[in-house]
Formats: structure tokens, sequence, C-alpha cells
């Protein structure tokens, strides 16, 4: 991983001081490709493609380097614009974090090494022999370092992206753990409800934006008890911590189900800035039924 100073540093001998601090956080390296996550106005294109012929130079395992200049956006939730800055005009490569490597390509599926923390936490918390149920799995980092570091009984990885589940499959495979990790196209409220209720130790639910709409069926596919990962999107703002706005988002939700006994949070966290004001967070919480 990149020293965030040499970020800085590059940023700041390109742009001066003052610009390189807007730019050098929205810099992420996956595998060989530099992805820039378009800033501010005041940063000229021609700016940062300076920027991204100096990270070549420098950083010779950088071979390509990419504005992100669109939304993470869609039905499947991946980045809806590129522009091609330095270097070789290809987003496929191949990524690596905690000892497992991964194929992806950026225009087909979202990775971010922000994660990356939050990849080895859920890890760790796996107990032997658990069921685990990805319900927005994407390329399979969560699920396949789950099976790579943990020893779960089974992990069922769903997507709706038809791209994402091949390479779930493929990662599996590369990682010498296709026995442990089984990948579900389709969406995952239907897949649990039509054959996964109540067979799950353990439930990830890492989108956002669909995380309340579907926990009643996370809720289903538990035994009668287990935990949920709830990822989020909150305002982060003066008027209260982001964690504990995310807990009495998640005790509304599951207050309102009558399938759910009694509950308790074993954890929330702040996982990473998002936008203006806006961050990401996780709660976990313990479900009985």
């Amino acid at each position: 991983m990149v020293r965030e100073p040499l970020l800085r540093r590059i940023a700041a001998q390109v742009l001066g001081e003052e610009k390189s601090r807007i730019v050098w956080k929205r810099i992420d390296i996956v595998g060989d490709i530099a992805i820039i996550r378009a800033p501010p106005n005041a940063i000229e294109l021609e700016e940062l493609k300076l920027i991204g012929e100096e990270l070549i130079k420098r950083l010779p395992y950088i071979r390509s380097v990419w504005l992100a200049s669109g939304p993470v956006d869609g039905p499947y939730r991946v980045r809806t614009s590129f522009t091609h800055l330095a270097g070789e005009e290809r987003l496929e490569t191949e990524y690596k974090e905690h000892g497992c490597r991964f194929r992806v390509d950026l225009s087909r599926v979202f990775i971010t090494p922000r994660l990356s923390y939050e990849h080895l936490r859920i890890a760790r918390l796996v107990k032997p022999e658990e069921t685990v149920i990805n319900m927005f799995a994407g390329a399979g980092l969560f699920s396949i370092i789950i099976a790579c570091k943990s020893q779960p009984r089974i992990v069922y990885s769903i997507d709706i992206n038809p791209y994402a589940v091949e390479l779930i499959r493929v990662n599996a495979q590369i990682n010498r753990v296709a026995d442990k990790v089984r990948a579900l196209h389709g969406d995952a409220r239907e897949i649990v409800e039509s054959s996964l209720r109540g067979v799950a130790d353990r439930v990830l639910m890492p989108l956002p934006e669909l995380a309340i709409e579907y926990l009643p069926a996370a809720v289903d596919a538990i035994r009668s008890r287990g935990f949920i990962h709830v990822y989020l999107h909150v305002k982060a703002d003066k008027q209260g911590d982001p964690r504990e706005k995310s807990i009495q988002l998640v005790a509304g939700a599951l207050a309102g189900l009558e399938s759910v006994k009694r509950f308790r949070f074993t954890g929330a966290r702040k996982v990473r800035s998002v936008g203006p004001r806006l961050v990401q967070t996780v709660v976990d919480v313990e479900v009985e039924k």
C-alpha cells in the first residue's frame, strides 16, 4: 500500500500545497491502477493528468491512472464514468488484500481499498463452522477473506450483478476456497426467501442504500439467534454521533418486526467518509427470533 505522505508529496509538487490538500486523500490504489475520486471543480482535468503522469513516473507498480468522474450508481452499484489520465487504458487488474488475490474490472464491479480494515474485522468475528450469508457480495472480498482467515462452514455470496457473481467464482478458485464460498446470482431478498431462510449464523449487509429495506430478509435468514452487520450512509454533522444515528435506524427497523424477540448491539463504528458530511457506518447487532 502506498504511504499517505508519499501521495501528499507528489500532489504538492504538481499542484502546490493548497490544491494538494483537496486531491491526495482522494487517491485510491487498486492493484496497479490509481483512481482519483472526482475533486471539486477547482482542480482542472489537465492538472489531474499531470498528477497521473507523476504517479506513473514515481511509483513503478502503478501502470494506469483514472479519474472516477461519475458516482457509484445504477442497479449494480458501480461507478458510472471514468476518464483516463495516464498510463495504460484499462480498468482490469489484480488486487491483493490480507494475503488474498482478486481479479477485478473497476468499470463493472465496485472495489475500494478503504474497506480493507472492515473485511478483516468481520473475518475475525466469524467462529468455526458458522454459516455466513453475504447479501451484497460484489467481487467477493468479504466472503473470500472470511473463507481464508476463518473456518466457516460455508459463505453464501449473493449479488444481482452477473459479472460480480462470475468474479466471486473465479476469485474463490484463485484463493482455493471454492468449497467454502458459494456464489448465487439474483436479488438477495428473493434468494433468502426462496432457499436460505433460517440457515445463517451471521449475515452481512454491505450495501448501505438497501440495508434497512432488506433488513427483514436478513432476519429471516438467521437461525433462532444470529449476528447481522448492517452498513449505512448517515449524515455527519454537529447534531449527533453518526454511530448513534445508525443504531437508532437499525433499532427502529428491528423493533417493527414481529419475528424479532429481542436484539442487542455489539458494536458500531464509522467506516469511512463517502461525501461532504456523509459517512459510512456499520452496526453489529445480535438478533434473537
